[in-house]
């Protein structure tokens, strides 16, 4: 700050503003509007003036007031609505975090958790930036802002806040004025709206509109002064009529008249292409009756003296608006032809109609819950009404809340700070689906507000989120567990149902390929035309459409690739291409004499079209053999197991040669029997033997719960290879406790 001009210089004038801010800054403005609270709860409030003020000394406001003025004036517009003494502190207390370097520690340790969180929570709020003003970018931000309030009393403290920044916008620079107006305008102003906080809501619309358009305003403004200079006798004259038909009726009823917000007019305006002077509904009156019967009979009384207008009438008491608003409304053509509206309501009505929520504060000193009900009338404002006031528990208050406000949705940003909405329990998949296919597809890691975090992680409101993406990474089968939007369930089903494809069209390629060596033939005929006879005629043989589904039939095991190869060469022979004798004895014998074609490598890098069979769990090391299931793709066996001995017993043609390669991708799982003597923390020292040996523990069984000395323990671990689970289990069996450990077999009479 540029240091203040000298004492001397300035002392004669500005004693009174220096009076005036002291007033301002000082206690007893606020202590003035505390009658409803206890002497407890005034201390309360007082304990966090006193803080603030402290907290907040030596800063000052653009205007030169000390910088506590602020927090006084939101907390004396929070009385306005009757808050509790947590709330007002709060409201005191609300820039203490972001400005003066308070911890939430130190918030809690002062005032309590409750005023904590709410201090919490308006701070991030703060931390929000607004930066586009697209219309559904506006919305979302809208219900976001209401979403990250757990405490409905941090909405209406940010409503005070911003409401007192608007009153006092004009010590702002004006090159501010446009965004925060604008911010005002289609966040805050709708907020207020969609609470039923009339009175904010038409507040802060007219100082928006006042700062983003001040020439608009100003012309406006001299024209509704003039228009009001010139119909003061009529509406004097219609407020005459109307008191004497209510004295005539010997009805209670309260008048006040209402004029629309210069904002309302101008909007009317522009949207309508209209004058000023045909905007006619610029006056109205509010009758405030004593029961919901008087507002229909006041309803009647008026059209006895003035004509209706056609299709202006609206029944809000039957039909309550969204926010728990009620009225009835109705248009009359008063003298000289003027229209003139009509709003009958209860006195509980009109106040849900300038305060919404806050009513919930409000009516706490008045009549009982049967008699709200009565004044109220919709379901959804009485069970907010039906919460103990003793209690005051705004935490569930706001639950009621939210089931009308807004749906099951959480809203995010995008490092770009575009505003995504996901259902409540997304994960961060489904946001990177949200945002293009490509990008889920690739989802390799992301960050949340800068942290690593799993792909699996659930989004919570206001979350920044940062996908990784790598071009070999794949979308994993895993993930259907746990996203939660249609679009990212069916986007992973079709990337996997065409990688199994390709995948199962490349096995076939290579079946083919090895059973057409095996008769002589060295490679598979090209994709070029002098070529395509061949594999027209083939296709007619088979009955399928095109090669690439003839290799994917090979690949799933619907064709056996020997039948193929067999019809193949003959069609090649036909063409004068005659089978290689040593080729054909060379691929024929060098395997085992079961197999009838040569060996497929297998690495752990293939997906959906190999499947590694749960009844004997092969590894790395084990002799295995492969077989092609009826549309299942190859299923791999150790030689020994049992399944395998059945299969090939009855189904020996469908068996091809694999093996293993020298090089593997992964690890591969398998599953070990522990016998253990049964005590406190056997289960612990197991797996951290396990842990120890550098193996990770897939699934793990206790069997029985009955207590026995001894317990079998069934683990499903993974493993790199046979080498490493021998290694496995000589640590197993040298941990204390276990009696036996080995591994689970599917051998069936074979010798153990």
């Amino acid at each position: 700050m540029p240091p203040s001009t000298p004492a001397g210089h300035s002392r004669h004038k500005a004693v009174p503003p220096a009076a005036a801010n002291a007033a301002a800054a000082s206690f007893a403005v606020l202590e003035a509007q505390l009658g409803y609270l206890s002497e407890a709860e005034t201390d309360m409030v007082r304990k966090a003036y006193k803080f603030a003020d402290e907290a907040h000394l030596g800063q000052m406001r653009k205007s030169g007031e000390p910088y506590i003025t602020h927090p006084i004036a939101v907390a004396g517009l929070c009385t306005e609505w009757k808050l509790d003494a947590q709330a007002l502190a709060a409201a005191l207390l609300h820039d203490a975090m972001e400005d003066c370097g308070v911890t939430k520690i130190e918030l809690i340790e002062r005032f309590g958790s409750q005023v904590a969180e709410l201090v919490d929570g308006l701070t991030k709020l703060d931390k929000l930036e607004f930066n586009t003003r697209e219309e559904n970018q506006a919305e979302s931000f809208r219900k976001m802002l209401l979403a990250m309030a757990r405490d409905v009393r941090v909405i209406l403290i940010k409503l005070a806040d911003r409401t007192h920044n608007m009153r006092t916008m004009g010590d702002m620079p004006r090159s501010k004025w446009g965004r925060i107006a604008s911010e005002t305008l289609e966040i805050y102003a709708p907020i207020a709206h969609r609470l039923g906080l009339n009175q904010i809501y038409r507040e802060l619309q007219d100082l928006a509109f006042k700062h983003l358009l001040p020439w608009r305003y100003a012309v406006l403004t001299k024209a509704v002064s003039r228009a009001r200079n010139r119909r003061r006798d009529l509406i004097q004259k219609v407020q005459a009529d109307v008191e004497a038909v209510f004295a005539q009726a010997k009805m209670d009823v309260r008048i006040s008249g209402r004029e629309k917000t210069l904002y309302s007019i101008y909007k009317k305006m522009d949207e309508k292409h209209l004058s000023f002077a045909q905007v006619t509904d610029i006056y109205g009156f509010r009758v405030i009756v004593p029961s919901v019967i008087d507002c229909y009979t006041a309803l009647g009384w008026l059209h006895q003296i003035y004509k209706p207008v056609p299709g202006k009438f609206k029944d809000h008491i039957a039909i309550a608006k969204v926010n728990g608003y009620q009225s009835l409304h109705t248009t009359l053509v008063g003298p000289s032809g003027v229209n003139v509206e009509f709003q009958m309501r209860t006195e509980g009505m009109h106040l849900v109609a300038e305060s919404g929520v806050a009513a919930h504060w409000l009516y706490k000193e008045h009549e009982s819950a049967s008699a709200q009900s009565e004044r109220l009338g919709t379901q959804w404002l009485q069970s907010l009404l039906d919460i103990q006031t003793e209690t005051r528990d705004a935490a569930e208050f706001w639950d009621h809340v939210k089931v009308d406000l807004f749906p099951d949705a959480v809203y995010v940003f995008t490092p770009k700070s575009q505003i995504m909405a996901l259902p409540r329990g997304a994960t961060v998949v489904d946001f990177a689906y949200a945002i293009h296919s490509r990008v889920g597809d690739h989802a390799m890691a992301a960050r949340i507000n800068g942290d690593q975090v799993p792909l699996r992680t659930e989004l919570k409101n206001g979350d920044v989120v940062e996908v990784i993406t790598a071009p070999v990474s794949a979308p994993n089968p895993a993930w259907l567990g746990f996203v939660r939007t249609g679009r990212a369930r069916s986007k992973i089903r079709h990337h996997l149902k065409t990688m199994a494809q390709t995948e199962s069209v490349e096995l076939g390629e290579k079946l083919l390929s090895q059973a057409l060596r095996a008769e002589g033939i060295d490679k598979l005929p090209s994709d070029e035309e002098n070529d395509q006879i061949i594999w027209d005629k083939l296709l007619r043989f088979t009955g399928n459409r095109n090669r690439a589904d003839l290799l994917m039939d090979i690949g799933l095991g619907k064709r056996i690739a020997s039948i193929v190869a067999k019809r193949l060469t003959a069609l090649l022979s036909e063409r004068g291409q005659k089978p290689d004798a040593l080729l054909m004895t060379r691929e024929r014998f060098t395997a085992h004499e079961s197999i009838s074609q040569g060996a497929i490598t297998l690495d752990g890098s293939e997906n959906a079209s190999v499947v590694y069979s749960r009844c004997c769990r092969p590894l790395p090391g084990d002799d295995i053999v492969g077989y092609l299931g009826r549309g299942e793709g190859l299923a791999v066996h150790t030689r020994d197991c049992a399944t395998a001995r059945k299969l090939e017993h009855k189904d020996s043609e469908r068996f091809i040669g694999v093996e293993w390669s020298d090089e593997l991708s992964r690890s591969f799982e398998t599953a070990i029997n522990v016998s253990v003597v049964n005590g406190k923390g056997v289960l612990a020292r197991v797996a951290g033997a396990l842990a120890v040996a550098e193996t990770d523990i897939v699934h793990v069984d206790m069997g029985s719960d009955s207590p026995q000395d001894m317990a079998e323990l069934k683990f499903v671990i993974a493993v790199r290879d046979v080498a490493h689970l021998e290694q496995v289990l000589r640590h197993l069996k040298r941990t204390p406790s276990v009696v036996r450990a080995e591994r689970q077999t599917h051998k069936g009479n074979a010798p153990a």
